[in-house]
C-alpha cells in the first residue's frame, strides 16, 4: 500500500552524494565542450568522423529545419531513424532550439507508431527512406497515420486521429508520397534564425521516452535538461571518463540508455562511436579500427555475439579499460573473462531512471562486479521497501526498489493519474523490481515484481500484448507470460481463450501480430484454454508459466 504508511526519504535506504548545483542545459553542456575541444573528434560512425564544431554547427541547421517544419521551443516531435549522425543532429538541433524530441522505436509497427503520434502530440515526425526491420520505415508511418500518402507535402498536415501533426520528412534521396524531401526542408530552413540554446531553463523537458510498462499502452517518460545532464555527468564520474575515451555503444539511440552514455562522454568532450545497426563483424572491424577504451553493449544478446564471432581472438584489446553488461552471475563471469584485463561493470536501471541508477565502480572486486549491480549514481536516493505495506527492510532483505533523485522522470506525458500511482508520498518512484540492498549500499536485482517481460534488451508489457489479442474478434480473453530464452533473455508466449464459435489456430494469433506489432511483442508460443487457473479474482500467470515449462521440458 503506497502513501501517507511510507517512511520519510531520511530514514530511508542509501544517498549518493550530488554531482553539482543546477544550472546548464543539455545544448550548454555539449556547447561548453565544443568550445573547449572544437576539432577534437565528438562522433563516429563507420566511413564519417565528425569534430565538436562539426557537429554544433550541424546541429544548428537541424534547428533551423525544425523550425521550418513548425518544430518551435517546447514542441515535441518524432525521430524515426535508427542509429545515425542525423539522429544526433536532430537530437542536438532540438536541445538547441527547446523542442521536446520523442525517439521512435525502428521496430515499432503501425500499431504503435500510431499510438506515439496521437499520445505523444507530435508537431512534426522525421524519418528515413531506410529500411528498418524487415520493412522500410517510410511504408510503416504511412500505414500507421491514414491519409498521409494522398497529401500535399507542402501543405500543413490535416490527419483526423492527429490533430497537431504538420509535416512529416523524411531524409535521404527520396521521400514517400506526402512527406517533405530533404531538399525541400532545406529550402524551408532558409532564411530561419537559429536562436541557440539562450533562455532554455533546465527545467524545461529535453526528451520523452516512450516504454511499456504494466498499462495497456506505451507511456511517454518526461525528462528534463537537469535530469538528463546530471546523470549523464554522473555516469562519467562513475566510468572515470576524460576527453581522451573514446566510447563505443551499438545500443539503438530511440532508448534511453544508448542517449545516457553519448550523453556522458560528451559531457567530457570525448568520443562516442557507434554503427546503424549491430553487426558482430562490423562492431569488431570498427573497434579495432578506433580503439575504444570503453565498451557499452549492456546487453548480453550483444556481448556474447562478439565474444563468440570468429574474429574476438584477434581483437587487440589494449586500450579498452571497461565493459559494461548486464546479465546472471554465470554469465558476467564468462565475460569477464573474455575481456580481461578490462573491467566488467554492471548496472541497475531502467526508462524512468533516465537509463540508469547505479554502476558498479572500476575498482570493485570481481565478486561485488559480478554478483551487484553497484552503488547509486550521484543525486540518487534509494530503499528496498516491503511493496504491501511500504515499510523498509534491513540491509539483504528482500522488497521492491524506490527511489528518487534529480534525474528521476518529470512523470508519464498526459498522465498525471498513473504518474501519481508510481510515485508514494516521499516522492520516491516503486520500481515494481524486486531488489536487496546490503549494508554498503549495493543494489542486488532479484527478478519482476510487475508484469513486465525483458526481451532481448526491450521492455514487453503482458497487458499491452494482451490487449492487442483481445482486439481480435475471434478471441474472448488472452494472458501473456514469459519464458527463459538463451538468446533473448526472455520471450512471450500467450494463453487464449476464444470467443464462442470461433475457429482459431497458433499461426492464425501469431499472424494477426505480425506485421502490426513490433517483431519482440510477438508471442512465440500459443495455447489455447477453456478455463483459467485462479485465485480468488485473478489468473494465477505462475501456474500458466509452470503448464508451458512442463511442457516445453524448459528450466524455469
Amino acid at each position: 500500500m503506497r502513501g501517507a504508511t511510507h517512511p520519510r526519504a531520511e530514514t530511508v535506504g542509501r544517498v549518493a552524494p550530488d554531482v553539482g548545483g543546477k544550472g546548464m542545459t543539455y545544448a550548454e553542456m555539449f556547447q561548453s565542450s565544443a568550445a573547449a575541444r572544437p576539432d577534437h573528434p565528438a562522433l563516429v560512425f563507420p566511413g564519417a568522423v565528425f569534430t565538436y564544431a562539426d557537429l554544433w554547427e550541424r546541429a544548428g541547421q537541424r534547428a533551423r529545419q525544425l523550425r521550418g517544419l513548425g518544430v518551435e521551443r517546447g514542441d515535441t516531435f518524432g525521430l524515426m531513424l535508427p542509429n545515425s549522425p542525423q539522429f544526433v543532429e536532430l537530437f542536438l538541433g532540438a536541445a538547441r532550439l527547446g523542442a521536446v524530441p520523442v525517439p521512435v522505436n525502428v521496430r515499432y509497427k503501425t500499431f504503435e507508431v500510431a499510438h506515439v503520434c496521437r499520445d505523444g502530440d507530435l508537431r512534426a515526425l522525421v524519418t528515413t527512406s531506410q529500411v528498418g526491420e524487415q520493412q522500410p520505415l517510410g511504408r510503416v508511418v504511412t500505414e500507421a497515420l491514414g491519409g498521409l500518402g494522398a497529401a500535399d507535402p507542402a501543405q500543413r498536415l490535416g490527419l483526423g486521429g492527429f490533430p497537431r501533426l504538420r509535416h512529416v520528412a523524411m531524409l535521404g534521396p527520396t521521400a514517400d508520397a506526402g512527406m517533405v524531401d530533404e531538399a525541400t526542408l532545406d529550402r524551408m530552413a532558409l532564411g530561419v534564425p537559429d536562436e541557440g540554446p539562450g533562455g532554455i531553463n533546465p527545467d524545461e523537458p529535453v526528451m520523452i521516452i516512450y516504454t511499456s510498462g504494466t498499462t495497456s499502452a506505451a507511456k511517454g517518460c518526461v525528462f528534463t535538461n537537469d535530469a538528463l545532464a546530471a546523470n549523464a555527468a554522473g555516469t562519467a564520474q562513475r566510468f572515470e571518463m576524460t576527453s581522451d575515451d573514446r566510447c563505443w555503444s551499438p545500443l539503438p539511440m530511440f532508448h534511453v540508455a544508448a542517449l545516457l552514455f553519448m550523453s556522458a562522454i560528451f559531457s567530457r568532450g570525448g568520443t562516442f562511436i557507434s554503427q546503424e545497426r549491430f553487426e558482430p563483424g562490423e562492431a569488431l572491424a570498427l573497434c579495432a579500427e578506433q580503439r575504444p577504451t570503453l565498451l557499452y553493449p549492456l546487453f548480453p544478446t550483444i556481448t556474447l555475439n562478439l565474444m563468440h564471432h570468429s574474429d574476438f581472438s584477434s581483437y587487440d584489446r589494449r586500450d579498452l579499460r571497461a565493459i559494461c553488461n548486464v546479465s546472471p552471475e554465470t554469465t558476467q563471469a564468462r565475460i569477464q573473462e573474455a575481456f580481461a584485463p578490462a573491467v566488467l561493470v554492471n548496472a541497475y536501471g531502467m526508462t524512468e531512471v533516465c537509463g540508469t541508477l547505479s554502476y558498479s565502480r572500476l575498482d570493485d572486486g570481481n565478486e561485488a562486479r559480478m554478483r551487484s549491480c553497484g552503488p547509486l549514481l550521484p543525486g540518487w536516493e534509494a530503499a528496498v521497501v516491503d511493496p504491501l505495506t511500504g515499510d523498509r527492510l534491513p540491509p539483504g532483505a528482500k522488497g521492491e526498489l524506490v527511489t528518487r533523485g534529480r534525474s528521476l522522470f518529470s512523470g508519464y506525458y498526459k498522465n498525471p493519474e498513473q504518474t501519481a500511482e508510481s510515485r508514494d508520498a516521499d516522492g520516491f518512484f516503486h520500481t515494481g523490481d524486486h531488489c536487496s540492498m546490503d549494508e554498503d549500499g549495493f543494489i542486488f536485482f532479484h527478478g519482476r515484481l510487475r508484469d513486465v517481460l525483458k526481451v532481448g534488451g526491450e521492455n514487453v508489457s503482458a497487458r499491452e500484448v494482451e490487449a492487442y489479442l483481445d482486439s481480435h474478434p475471434g478471441i474472448k480473453m488472452s494472458q501473456i507470460v514469459g519464458i527463459p530464452d538463451d538468446r533473448l533473455t526472455e520471450v512471450p508466449v500467450a494463453f487464449v481463450e476464444l470467443a464462442p464459435g470461433a475457429v482459431l489456430e497458433e499461426e492464425d494469433v501469431v499472424a494477426f501480430c505480425r506485421g502490426t506489432i513490433a517483431s519482440f511483442k510477438v508471442p512465440r508460443h500459443v495455447r489455447f484454454v477453456t478455463e483459467w487457473p485462479m485465485s480468488s479474482t485473478k489468473v494465477q500467470k505462475f501456474r500458466l508459466r509452470e503448464q508451458i515449462l512442463g511442457e516445453l521440458g524448459v528450466d524455469g
